[in-house]
C-alpha cells in the first residue's frame, strides 16, 4: 500500500495491519508500533521511531511502557491496553500527550489487538509547547551567566499554591458548594464527557457525577467535614462511560474542588499495595526500638510497596535545614544522599506550609504538559487555590531543581508530628512512575505509621531524660521552699543548677553578687552577659536560650569555649535576680550537597530566582555553636526561676517583718533601759536615805557597839547604793564599771570614817563585769576597808588603805585591799573575832554567791586579794 493511501485512511488502518507486509508498514506515515502480550516493542516503523526521537533499532526490543514511553505507563493508556489483553478484545482510540518526545506531543492514539500482535497506531494531532512556566525556567537558566545574586526570600514569596493547572492524569472541576454550579474546570474535562467539552457552560456537577456521590458531598457539607484538609474519595463510575474514576472532594475558599483520575480496571495491574502489604509493614515499624531503624524501616517499605527507586526520610532541624537520615534504592542508583544536609532554601517556607496542609504529593511525569484551569464567565477571573489539591502541577522552579537533581518521577509525604512538620519522606524515580491511588493511600499510612513511631520513640527519650530533670528540680524546689538563701540552696547543696541540662557551669546573679559553679566565666564577664540580656529582651521575656550566644555577645565572645551556649531565666520583673547555664563550644562537621553558603542566582522573565544545579558533598567545620537547649528545658529553667522568686518574695517579706520586729524590739528595749535607769536612779536614791538615816541613828544612840554596828549597815547599804549608781550612768544596763564604783564607794567610805584614814586606789578604767558581781565585790570591799579603818589603823593617827582593781583575762577581776597596820596574827582564822564576826560571814557569803577566791597574806599589814 502506499504511503498516500496510508495517510488517507488514518488511524483506520490499524484495521489493515495484519494484512500489510512488514514493508509496507514501514512505508507508513503513521507511528505503527507492534507490541506482544508483555508490551514488548516487536516492530516498529520509521515513523513511530520519528516520534519518540530513538532510532527503531533501539526500539525494538525493549518494553514500551517502561523503556519507551514510560509516562505511558498509566491507567490511560497501560491499563486498556492489558485490560483488551485480558478480555481478547481490545479497539481503543483515545488521545494521549507525551511529555517526553523531542517535542511534547498531543497524539491521536489507535490501540487493536491483530493476530499475532497489538498494534499501536500513533498520529501526530498538536506538537504542543514547553508551557510558559517551563518555557521561562529554561529560558532563565540559559541567561544564567548574566543572572546577579538576590533575595532567597523570592523564592518563598513564589505563589505556589495557585499554579493555575494541574498534572494530566486527572480531571478538575471547581463548582459553587451550594448550587454545585461548575465554576471552573480543566482543559481536558472533554474525558469525563460523553459529549463536547464546549457545553460545560450552565451545567451542575449534577449534569456529570453519580447522585450517591453528590449526596454523600452534600452531607458532607452540612456537616463541615470537608474543609481544612479533610477530603471524601470515592470509587465511582461517571455517566455515560464505562472507565471508572477515583474521585476527591474537598472543600476550601469558597469552592467545592473535585479531582477525577481514571482508575485500573484491576488495582493490581499497576502494583496496588493491599491490606496485609500495610498491617506488616506497620507491625515492622512498631518493633523499631531507635529513630534510625524505624526510619530505615519505613524508607525500605515505602520503596518495596511503591516501586520508586530511591526512598529517602528526610528531617528538618530547627533552622529548617533537612537531613536524609535514611535511604533505600536501587543498586545502580549512584546519585548517595544518605547523612547529608540540604539548606532551608531547597524547599521554602511556602512549600513547608503547604506540605502542612496537604500531606501527599505525587507527581507521574515530571516532563509532562501541565493541562490548564479555566474559569467559566460567570465565575469571573479570581484564581483557583489548589492549596489541598491532590494533583497541582509543581512550582517550575521546583521542576527544574528535579532535573538538576536527576529525578523525574517523585513522592513527598508530610511527616506530621505532634502536628508540626518533622520532615518528608520522599520517593525519587528517574524515569516517569505511576504509583496507584490504593498505594499512595498506603504510602501515606505508613509514612503516618513511622510518624506515630518517631513520636513515641522521641517521646520516650524525651520523657526519660525530663525525668531526671524533673527529679533534680523537684529536689531544689524543695530546698528552695524552706531555704532562706536561695542562691546557697542552688549552688552548694547534694544537688545545684550545674545537674541540669548538660549543662558545664552555671551562675547565680543576685543582689548579693555573682555566684558561678563548674566551668563558668569571670564574674565581669557574668555581670556583662546578664546587662546585655537586659538590654536586648523585651521587657516582658523572662527567659532567652541560645546556642550560638557568644557569636550574639561581644562580652561572651572571648570565651566562646565555655559559655558558645547560654540558658538564661529572670526571676523577678525587675531582672536584678537571674539563673544562668552555659554550654561549652561543640567543633563538628557537617556534609552538605552542596555548597550552602553559595548565593542564590537571580532568572529572568517570570522566574525570579534559580535552582541550585551542584549537589555534590561539601564539608563544613562548624565553630561557635553548643548544643542547642530543647525547648522543654527553657520551660523547666523558667518554672525552676518562678520558684527562686517565691524565696525572694518570702526573704523579702522576712525581712521586712524582722525590720520592723527589731525596730519594735529596740523601741522595748529603749523603753525598758530607760525605765531601768530611772529604777536604778531610784534605788540609789531611796539607799541613800536608808543610809542617812542610819547615819543619823548612830549619832542618836550612845553604845559604842551600837553606833559601829550603825556605821558598819550603812555603808553596806551605801555600797549597792553606789553600784546602782554606776548602773543609772552606764551606757548598758547589764555591766557595771568596776573601778569607778570602788572608787566613788572608797571615797564615801572615809568620808563617813572621818579621821585621818587615807584610801589609796589603783582601779583599771573601763572594768565592766555584770552587775550581780560588781554587787558581790562592793560589799566584799566595803567590809574589807571598814576593817582596814577598825583594826588596822595606827595607835597614833589613822590608816592607809590600799585597793587596787584590775582585769585578769576576759571575764574575770582582781581586787586587792591591803592596810599598813600590824598584820593578822598567825591563827587569825581559828581565832574569835574581835568583833561581831558579821562582816567576814557576808564576805564568805558573797565570795560563794560569784564563785571567787579569797587569798590572805601580811605584807606586812593585813592583804586580802579577791579574784572573781
Amino acid at each position: 500500500m502506499s504511503s498516500s493511501v496510508a495517510s488517507g485512511a488514518v488511524l483506520d488502518i490499524a484495521l489493515e495491519l495484519d494484512a500489510l507486509s512488514p514493508g509496507e508498514r514501514e512505508g507508513l506515515d503513521l507511528g505503527v508500533i507492534g507490541l506482544d502480550a508483555s508490551g514488548i516493542v516487536r516492530e516498529c516503523n520509521e515513523a513511530a521511531s520519528a516520534l519518540f526521537g530513538i532510532a527503531p533499532a533501539a526500539i525494538l526490543g525493549r518494553d514500551f511502557f517502561h523503556a519507551v514511553a514510560p509516562g505511558a505507563y498509566v491507567p490511560a493508556f497501560y491499563g486498556r491496553f492489558i485490560s483488551g489483553l485480558r478480555r481478547g478484545v481490545l479497539d481503543e482510540r483515545f488521545e494521549f500527550v507525551f511529555g517526553r518526545l523531542p517535542q511534547p506531543l498531543r497524539a491521536k492514539v489507535r490501540l487493536r489487538l491483530g493476530r499475532d500482535l497489538c498494534w499501536l497506531v500513533l498520529q501526530a494531532a498538536e506538537t504542543l509547547g514547553l508551557g510558559l512556566s517551563r518555557d521561562a525556567v529554561i529560558e532563565a537558566v540559559a541567561q544564567r551567566a548574566g543572572a546577579g545574586f538576590v533575595d532567597p526570600a523570592l523564592c518563598e514569596r513564589e505563589p505556589i499554591h495557585i499554579p493555575g493547572s494541574i498534572q494530566p492524569n486527572a480531571v478538575m472541576l471547581a463548582a459553587d458548594p451550594e448550587t454545585l454550579a461548575i465554576q471552573a474546570h480543566s482543559t481536558n474535562i472533554g474525558e469525563i464527557l460523553a459529549d463536547d467539552a464546549e457545553t460545560v457552560a450552565g451545567r451542575s456537577l449534577v449534569d456529570v457525577l453519580p447522585a450517591g456521590f453528590l449526596a454523600e458531598i452534600r452531607a458532607r457539607l452540612a456537616e463541615g467535614t470537608l474543609a481544612d484538609g479533610r477530603s471524601l474519595r470515592r470509587t465511582i463510575a461517571l455517566r455515560n462511560l464505562d472507565d471508572r474514576h477515583y474521585a476527591v472532594a474537598h472543600s476550601h475558599d469558597g469552592r467545592l474542588i473535585v479531582e477525577l483520575e481514571r482508575a485500573p480496571e484491576r488495582p493490581e495491574d499497576f502494583g496496588s499495595a493491599s491490606q496485609i502489604d500495610t498491617e506488616g509493614a506497620v507491625s515492622r515499624l512498631r518493633g523499631a526500638a531507635t529513630l534510625e531503624e524505624a526510619a530505615a524501616i519505613a524508607a525500605l517499605e515505602i520503596r518495596l510497596l511503591t516501586g520508586y527507586e530511591c526512598v529517602l526520610v528526610y528531617r528538618f532541624d530547627e533552622d529548617w535545614n533537612g537531613e536524609a537520615i535514611a535511604e533505600e534504592k536501587v543498586a545502580d542508583w549512584s546519585r548517595v544522599l544518605f547523612g547529608l544536609r540540604f539548606p532551608a532554601s531547597d524547599i521554602p517556607a511556602q512549600a513547608r506550609a503547604l506540605y502542612t496542609k496537604a500531606k501527599s504529593r505525587f507527581v507521574i511525569d515530571r516532563d509532562s504538559v501541565p493541562v490548564p484551569l479555566v474559569a467559566l464567565p460567570e465565575a469571573g477571573n479570581s484564581s483557583i487555590d489548589l492549596s489541598f489539591a491532590q494533583h497541582r502541577t509543581l512550582s517550575p522552579i521546583h521542576l527544574e531543581y528535579q532535573r538538576n537533581l536527576g529525578v523525574n518521577g517523585s513522592m513527598s509525604i508530610s511527616i506530621l508530628v505532634e502536628g508540626r512538620l518533622w520532615g518528608l519522606m520522599i520517593g525519587h524515580h528517574r524515569q516517569p512512575h505511576y504509583v496507584a491511588p490504593e498505594t499512595r493511600a498506603a504510602a501515606t499510612l505508613i509514612t503516618d505509621a513511622f510518624a506515630m513511631r518517631v513520636q513515641e520513640i522521641e517521646g520516650q527519650r524525651l520523657w526519660a531524660e525530663r525525668q531526671v530533670h524533673l527529679d533534680i528540680a523537684g529536689r531544689l524546689t524543695r530546698g528552695l521552699t524552706s531555704a532562706d538563701d536561695f542562691v546557697g540552696t542552688l549552688t552548694a547543696g547534694s544537688v545545684t543548677l550545674l545537674d541540669l541540662f548538660g549543662a558545664t557551669g552555671a551562675a547565680v546573679v543576685s543582689a548579693e553578687g555573682v555566684t558561678t559553679i563548674g566551668r563558668a566565666p569571670d564574674e565581669a564577664t557574668v555581670r556583662a552577659a546578664t546587662q546585655w540580656l537586659r538590654d536586648m529582651l523585651p521587657p516582658d521575656q523572662t527567659t532567652f536560650a541560645s546556642d550560638i550566644f557568644a557569636t550574639l555577645c561581644p562580652a561572651a565572645e572571648p570565651h566562646h569555649e565555655i559559655m558558645s551556649g547560654l540558658l538564661a531565666a529572670f526571676v523577678d520583673s525587675g531582672r536584678r535576680n537571674v539563673l544562668l547555664w552555659f554550654r561549652p563550644e561543640t567543633v563538628s562537621t557537617v556534609t552538605w550537597s552542596g555548597d550552602p553558603r553559595k548565593p542564590v542566582l537571580g532568572g529572568s522573565g517570570s522566574v525570579a530566582v534559580l535552582p541550585r544545579r551542584s549537589f555534590e558533598r561539601w564539608v563544613e567545620e562548624r565553630r561557635g555553636r553548643a548544643a542547642p537547649f530543647a525547648p522543654w528545658q527553657v520551660s523547666l529553667a523558667g518554672s525552676i526561676a518562678e520558684a527562686v522568686e517565691g524565696v525572694v518574695l518570702r526573704q523579702r517579706r522576712k525581712i521586712n517583718e524582722l525590720t520592723g520586729l527589731l525596730a519594735e524590739k529596740q523601741r522595748l528595749l529603749d523603753q525598758k533601759d530607760l525605765l531601768t535607769r530611772e529604777i536604778d536612779h531610784r534605788v540609789k536614791n531611796s539607799l541613800q536615805i536608808v543610809s542617812a538615816f542610819l547615819h543619823m541613828q548612830r549619832r542618836q544612840v550612845k553604845d559604842p557597839e551600837a553606833q559601829q554596828a550603825f556605821a558598819e549597815t550603812s555603808a553596806r547599804v551605801m555600797s549597792v547604793a553606789r553600784v546602782h549608781d554606776s548602773l543609772y550612768q552606764a551606757e548598758t544596763i547589764n555591766d557595771v564599771d568596776l573601778g569607778q564604783t570602788i572608787e566613788s564607794l572608797c571615797n564615801d567610805l572615809v568620808g563617813m570614817a572621818g579621821g585621818s584614814h587615807v584610801v589609796d586606789l589603783n582601779a583599771e578604767p573601763g572594768l565592766m563585769v555584770p552587775y550581780r558581781k560588781a554587787v558581790a565585790l562592793s560589799l566584799i570591799a566595803t567590809e574589807l576597808v571598814t576593817n582596814a579603818f577598825k583594826y588596822g589603823a595606827k595607835p597614833v593617827g589613822g590608816s592607809r588603805v590600799a585597793v587596787h582593781v584590775s582585769g585578769i583575762t576576759a571575764g574575770s577581776v582582781r581586787l586587792r585591799v591591803c592596810d599598813d597596820g600590824e598584820g593578822l596574827p598567825p591563827d587569825w582564822a581559828q581565832a574569835r573575832p574581835r568583833g561581831s564576826g558579821l562582816g567576814m560571814k557576808l564576805i564568805r557569803g558573797m565570795l560563794d554567791q560569784i564563785d571567787a577566791k579569797l587569798e590572805v597574806a601580811n605584807a606586812p599589814g593585813a592583804c586580802f586579794t579577791i579574784t572573781a
